[in-house]
């Protein structure tokens, strides 16, 4: 039943909170992507526009000066001056580089005059390009950063305006990026190599993606890469990916997109534990709700189960006390029908005792035996023998009349002649028990109409109970009778132990009984309720406990012009 109940509750709390969880994290987890796309290429078009706002800076002031207009130093003071007004510390330096790689003309903070590029991988790919933007590098000034260069062509001459990017500025406006705890973005070119600051945790990643982008080249990811994405990030970088990995026994989401037509790739990554942070607390607070709920269902299910055990245990302990009493009473039935038997058997010999008695008083009486001097001591006995008998005749009479007590016919009958009689029977018992039963008996008592088998039995039923409340200590049973309105009132009162209240309201219920187990059916009191209530009378109780109690009897007195009774 426990495990039934379990089952059942459970299994509509399981499937709510499993497609509710699977639908909320396949959502939430799209608008994680959604929400990264977003971001990361508008981070990709501010890093574009800057790059191409430098190049464009560049390519103005190579178009607007000649050659030797813009190898004059002054006019590079002027022209850095200027941008660094409007850009800041953008712009580091300026420089302006023949077709030899030399560099013809300086402006910035260093003492590059007359430096030789010609070898410097920049210039080989910027003499070849009408504009170019190199990767990050050292160079002479063994710091990192970038060139901006336009290539200018004039009379026959051929010579590079270039534009030194400040490291520190380019680097704050790619990290600027950052979501959470753990994301980040960093620049790597084509070499896989880092084009803002590097750092141990980057390079973790840094191997990251170029496993990623060595699987594209391969169409396969490395061995030591478990891509979970669908998406096919290793067929091309050329658009923006995104995607979901585990690398080194961790969960990884990562973007990619390219940048500077290509050349380099901006990567956005963050451990999948930090980027489904609220899809975590959302587990442990379904997990934790789900648990309180399964807890108070097991609770409930457990104490329910109980009640139900112990009650199917009470009624079967019930219905084994109910089996007891309906053989306790088919037993007294049968020793009814044994009194009823006996008494009609020693009745006869009683009879017959009783008429020889007299016929030898009569022989007595006859003869000349009265002048014998024991003459008066066999009238005595005689006697003596007569009214025993006598009196043995109306025990076994009574006896025979009450267990004949099935006869349901009505007649007019005086209660107060059949409260005689039962006191009479009731007399050896109540001396034996040391209880005095009194009577209080209206003389003007107006006759009812009913069966005298069944008051009879009510009534000897209601003293034995009298006496059996009293026990041995002794005590007092009164029966009294009295006329009221259109009934007949019999009360029944006793000086025994009451009745508990709590027990008072089943006092009538069959098979109900508050003595010990083989004192008592339990059916006395239902039997004597369903006999009044059958008249048109009632029965009430009044009782305290270790006062005593009293039964009321309300009998019916006829009707006028009411069929005759019988």
């Amino acid at each position: 039943m426990l495990l039934a109940i379990i089952l059942v509750s459970f299994a509509p709390l399981v499937l709510v909170v499993s497609i509710i969880g699977y639908k909320f994290e396949t959502s939430y987890r799209e608008k994680v992507f959604a929400h990264l796309k977003e971001l990361i290429v508008r981070h990709e078009q501010r890093i574009d526009a800057f790059l191409h706002e430098r190049l464009c800076n560049i390519a103005l002031l190579a178009r607007r000066y000649t050659f030797e207009q813009v190898s004059d130093e002054a006019v590079l003071e002027r022209a850095l001056h200027h941008f660094q007004s409007i850009y800041g510390s953008v712009f580091v330096d300026l420089g302006v580089v023949n077709d030899q790689g030399i560099q013809v003309a300086y402006a910035g903070p260093f003492k590059l005059e007359r430096a030789d590029y010609s070898k410097a991988a920049w210039f080989n790919d910027a003499i070849k390009s009408e504009y170019f933007i190199s990767d990050v590098f050292l160079g002479l000034r063994k710091q990192p950063h970038f060139i901006v260069a336009a290539k200018q062509e004039f009379g026959g001459k051929t010579w590079i305006v270039r534009g030194t990017i400040d490291f520190v500025a380019f680097n704050t406006l790619v990290e600027s990026v950052s979501i959470g705890k753990t994301g980040s973005a960093f620049i790597l070119n084509k070499a896989g190599e880092f084009q803002t600051s590097p750092n141990p945790a980057r390079q973790f990643f840094k191997d990251f993606f170029l496993g990623l982008l060595a699987g594209a080249k391969e169409e396969q990811p490395p061995q030591e890469l478990e891509v979970y994405s669908s998406d096919a990030i290793f067929r091309a970088v050329s658009k923006t990916v995104a995607g979901e990995a585990r690398y080194a026994d961790q969960d990884i989401v990562y973007l990619m997109c390219p940048l500077k037509a290509g050349e380099w790739i901006l990567a956005y990554q963050q451990e999948a534990s930090d980027a489904y942070s609220d899809i975590f607390q959302a587990r442990i607070l379904t997990f934790g709700i789900s648990a309180i709920g399964g807890l108070g269902i097991v609770i409930m299910a457990l104490v329910f189960s109980r009640r139900m055990v112990s009650y199917i245990e009470k009624t079967d302990r019930e219905k084994e006390m109910l089996n007891e009493r309906v053989i306790e009473a088919g037993k007294l039935a049968s020793v009814g029908e044994l009194a009823a038997g006996i008494a009609h058997e020693i009745n006869n010999p009683v009879a017959i005792m009783v008429e020889e008695a007299g016929w030898m008083g009569d022989l007595l009486a006859e003869e000349d035996f009265w002048e014998k001097r024991n003459f008066e001591e066999f009238t005595t006995s005689l006697q003596q023998i007569r009214t025993q008998g006598e009196r043995c005749k109306e025990i076994t009479h009574k006896l025979l009349s009450f267990a004949r007590r099935t006869d349901p016919r009505m007649k007019l009958m005086q209660v107060n002649d059949l409260v005689e009689e039962l006191i009479s029977i009731s007399e050896q018992r109540s001396r034996f028990a040391n209880v005095k039963v009194s009577k209080h008996l209206d003389p003007d008592l107006p006759e009812i109409c009913a069966s005298p088998s069944e008051i009879q039995q009510v009534l000897l039923n209601l003293i034995n109970n009298a006496i059996d409340a009293i026990g041995q200590g002794g005590g007092t049973v009164e029966i009294t009778s009295r006329h009221e309105g259109d009934k007949v009132v019999i009360d029944v009162a006793d000086t025994g132990h009451g009745i508990p209240p709590s027990v008072m309201a089943r006092i009538f219920d069959p098979f109900f009984t508050t003595k010990p187990v083989g004192k008592g059916t339990g059916l006395g009191l239902s039997i004597c309720y369903g006999i009044i209530k059958k008249m048109g009378g009632d029965i009430t109780v009044n009782s305290a406990v270790d006062l005593g109690t009293t039964f009321h009897l309300h009998l019916p007195l006829p009707l006028e012009g009411q069929k005759p009774c019988g």
